[in-house]
Parts: structure tokens; sequence; C-alpha cells
């Protein structure tokens, strides 16, 4: 009787001593995001946005360990694979733009760690294989912003696009988007010129593009480097069309731009205009909380596209990370395996930027319910109801 009190009582203390390390088990979330370098106002406002990043998911602790990787490709890769190796992280949360994103494809992907990426491009995520089964990303496809810019075209008469953008992953992606639709017609792409991140004139680009004579020009660069042709568009006397990218819409590409950028159309979250949107719109509430949160602490105009991206990470993981939980403990292989399953696991969350309901086919797992149209008016953005 006393050695089967004894053996009840080892059990019970083993499964109590189980229970409490499970409660107390810490989870590590790997941040790689450029917090310098030529696009850093993206990781700013990320950086920013995990200052409200609570410290405990449910009964765990979560550690952040956040790495600059100074807007550099390379360095992101470095820096994934330090916070994999070194720190053994359950989760690699960054980086910040497509090229980076992609590059990272391969580590995470090598040690079987889960990754959600901030940068945009479908090509981070699909076509899904082997590798970007581990990959998910939280901006929209590609396809899902051009298609609302598409619609806004097809809606006003546009039959001539010209094609402004950075010469990498990102400017590819989108030219390839726009090329898929133009096929369909009814507008057509008169001309195609590229610039790099750290040009200082664009200007045998923008005369190239502005002798096709098109309606429309489309920009598809990131933050401050976007004003650039912009700027140069006007001062050569462009009067048609211009359309960005939803990367632009920073304070940082507002006061470099000017007035030059009075005029321009862009998709963008709910978020960045959401005073301006119906009471209809099911993003509208949960975008105003948080950012009232936000420029609460950062000031006003503070709020940013990078910012409500860099919150929705963040939700994704509050959600998943309690199901992965249940299965294994943080800190283990089965444990990366059964995050990466919850997280694509995960449908109808609304987020900052979108509802976000993932598949195995989709890792991005965002309709248009994610996009408004915008244009920029005195370095601000003005809604502009849908014209389909």
């Amino acid at each position: 009787m006393n050695r089967t009190k004894t053996l009840l009582a080892a059990a019970l203390a083993t499964s109590l001593a189980w229970m409490s390390s499970a409660a107390l088990a810490q989870v590590k979330i790997g941040v790689t995001i450029p917090l310098s370098g030529p696009v850093a106002m993206l990781g700013t406002g990320q950086k920013k946005a995990m200052d409200f990043y609570p410290t405990r998911i449910g009964d765990l602790s979560v550690e952040y360990i956040t790495l600059d990787d100074a807007s550099d490709t390379t360095t992101a890769v470095n820096n994934a694979r330090k916070l994999i190796s070194e720190h053994n992280v359950d989760l690699v949360l960054g980086s910040s733009t497509t090229p980076q994103c992609l590059a990272m494809v391969g580590p995470v992907a090598e040690t079987e760690t889960p990754q959600i990426c901030l940068g945009s491009a479908s090509a981070i995520v699909a076509p899904m294989d082997a590798k970007r089964k581990w990959v998910f990303k939280i901006p929209p496809n590609d396809a899902v912003y051009i298609d609302a810019i598409r619609a806004h075209m097809v809606g006003t008469g546009v039959k001539k696009v010209g094609f402004i953008g950075f010469n990498d992953a990102f400017g590819e992606a989108w030219l390839k988007e726009l090329n898929r639709l133009a096929a369909q017609g009814p507008f057509k792409m008169s001309a195609v010129e590229y610039y790099t991140r750290t040009d200082s004139s664009v200007l045998a680009q923008v005369m190239k593009v502005m002798a096709t004579q098109p309606d429309a020009i489309i920009i598809v660069a990131s933050g401050s480097p976007a004003a650039l042709p912009v700027a140069t568009l006007r001062e050569r006397g462009y009067k048609g069309r211009i359309y960005l990218n939803a990367s632009v819409a920073t304070k940082e590409f507002f006061d470099t731009a000017g007035p030059a950028a009075d005029g321009a159309l862009l998709t963008v979250g709910v978020g960045l205009v959401a005073e301006q949107v119906p009471d209809s719109n099911p993003l509208k509430k949960l975008n105003l909380d948080f950012k009232q949160r936000y420029e609460g602490k950062f000031g006003p105009g503070s709020f940013n596209i990078f910012a409500q991206q860099g919150y929705d990470a963040y939700r994704i993981l509050e959600k998943a990370v309690p199901v992965a939980a249940a299965k294994a403990k943080p800190g283990t292989k089965a444990f990366k395996v059964a995050l990466r399953d919850a997280i694509e696991g995960i449908k109808e969350l609304y987020g900052n930027t979108g509802i976000y309901s993932f598949t195995p086919e989709d890792h991005s797992g965002l309709d248009r319910r994610a996009l408004v149209l915008a244009k920029v008016e005195k370095g601000r953005l003005v809604y502009v109801p849908d014209v389909r």
C-alpha cells in the first residue's frame, strides 16, 4: 500500500512538474527586419508595431529576438540562420522586402522553421512547393493589389499603361501580373522601364515611357525611393494618371514627393483610410482601434501600412501558438511543425491588413476585402469609392 502511494505521489509530482514547465515554457520568435539602410522605413514601422506585442500568449511567455538586416539580402539570410541555429527560435518573422524574403526561404525550409514574411510579392509563397510550405506572408498577393487597380483602369477608360518599377523581384512580380492582365484587355502595356532603389535619376526611363503617350503610368516601388519617378514625371510635364503601389504609403514618401504626388492613385489597406470608409466595411473598427493606440504612442500621422502589417503578424501568432502548444513543447522540432500546421489552419481571422484564411495552396490568405482605392491629396490619402 505504501509502495502504491509512493508511486502515485511520484507520478503526480512528475505530472505537476511537466505541467509547470509547460506553463512556463518560452516561445522564441526571431525577427529580422531593416532598421537601417535604404528601406529602413519599412522595418521601423514594423518594429514600432512590435511595441504592442504582449510578452505572453495564453500560458506561454514569448521572447522576441530582433536583428537589423540593414536592408541587405545577404544579412537577412545570415540573420535567419543565426536566429535558428544560435537562438533556437520557433518561428522567423521577416524580412520586409520581397528580395529578402525570397532569399530566406531556403534557410527556413532546410531547418523546417515556420516563417512569416512582411514582403509583398506573390513569389514568396507561390507556386507552393516543399520549401514554401514553411512560409506565410502578411500583405496580399500581387494579383489582389493589381486587380483593384485594374478595376479602376477599366472603369475609367484607360487603354495604354506605362511601367516604371524597381529592378528586382518586387518589380518583376508586379510586371508579370500586369502583363497577364494586359493580355486579357482592354488595356495594354505601352512601355516598361526599371530603376534601382539607390538611383539618383530616372530621367531616361521617364522620357522613354512618356514618349509612348500612355493614359496612365504605374510606379512599382516602395518608401521614399518611389518619389523619384513621381517627381520626375511631373517636372517633365506629364499630365496623365499615376498609379502607385501600397508600399509608398508612408510619411517619408509623402514628405519626399511633396505636391508631385497629388492625384496619384493606389490600392491600400483599409487601415490607412479607416475614418473615411463606410461603416459597413468589416475592417473599419479594428483598424481605428489600433490606429488610435499606435498614434497615441508615436504621434499623429505616424500610422502606416508597415505598422498595420507588423501587428497582424502578432494576431496570427496569438491564434496559432496555443493550438501548437497543445500538441508539442516550444523549442522542439515537433512544435515548429505544429505551429506551421496551426497557421495554415487559420480561417477568417480579422486583421488590420485583411481577413486571413490560409490553405495548403494559399499562404497569403487574403482577398479583395483587404483593399480599397485611395488618392493622394496634399500629403494624405483620400478614400475613393469603388468604380466597379
